[in-house]
């Protein structure tokens, strides 16, 4: 599903229109980026799941091509864990 297709249903399901939708969809990630942001930053869905940073730390790592060893520097990532009620609704 594509931003536009959920931002259509969104306005389908809470009938009100596709630009309100688009704002609300925004809020919400924009919301979710700042709290992802700050140190041991994690939001929690209920029901849903939960969006956490994490540091993936410096590792070593192998060009595919060359077979040559590379460093891979380390990160911050965002990983999801769904929650319990999505994950017996799929």
């Amino acid at each position: 599903m594509t931003k536009a297709e959920l931002i259509e249903k969104m306005a389908k399901d809470a009938k009100i229109t596709k630009v309100a939708a688009g704002v609300v969809l925004e809020s919400f990630m924009g919301n979710v980026t700042k709290a992802l942001k700050k140190r041991n930053a994690k939001v929690t869905l209920v029901g849903f799941g939960t969006f956490r940073k994490r540091y993936r730390k410096t590792r070593m790592g192998r060009n595919p091509q060359t077979g040559k060893q590379i460093k891979i520097k380390g990160k911050n990532v965002v990983t999801f864990k769904a929650g319990k009620t999505l994950r017996n609704k799929i």
